[in-house]
């Protein structure tokens, strides 16, 4: 099965020049969901990963039936004011204007082996900044994976020594 089947190029979205990437299809067939999910799931298994960290909101989609698969926990990362007990956070800067993300203070036990879950890596920024979360609570990130890496966005340098798997290259 050629997972690049299932994504829809949509050509001009959000705005014109931009050729989006949209994982609904591959999300709406349950065979090839599972597909990514358990290759996903073998990555994170392989970084003998503790826990599964994911931010909002496709980072969800694809972590959570890795950990439930993995049976260890999954962690959400939200925008401002979504959690509902003390939080840390991480401002950063985005092409135009910035971002902030936020963790559960309790979220991850120092030393605990964790891997970092989302949908696309373009720049980089959203997970540097989930990297930074984590090692703020005294985790280790073992490594990050991903459905799809846009490869001319060079996402990837911000990662430094952090193993990355990507199922889908653009």
């Amino acid at each position: 099965m050629d997972l690049k089947d299932y994504i829809a190029n949509i050509p001009d979205f959000p705005q014109e020049g931009v050729l989006f990437r949209d994982i609904t299809p591959l999300m709406a067939d349950g065979e090839a969901f599972k597909q990514a999910t358990d290759q996903i799931e073998a990555f994170a298994r392989k970084q003998q990963a503790e826990v599964i960290v994911g931010p909002e909101s496709r980072g969800f989609i694809f972590g959570c039936p890795v950990a439930t698969n993995m049976r260890i926990g999954f962690v959400p990362v939200r925008k401002p004011g979504k959690l509902p007990r003390e939080t840390v956070s991480y401002k950063y800067d985005l092409e135009y204007g910035s971002n902030e993300l936020h963790m559960h203070k309790d979220a991850i036990k120092p030393g605990q082996k964790v891997l970092i879950v989302d949908d696309l890596l373009a720049t980089g920024g959203t997970v540097e900044a989930t990297i930074k979360l984590v090692e703020k609570l005294g985790g280790v990130v073992v490594g990050a994976a991903f459905l799809i890496e846009l490869e001319a966005l060079k996402g990837r340098e911000l990662l430094h020594q952090i193993p990355v798997y990507t199922i889908l290259k653009y």
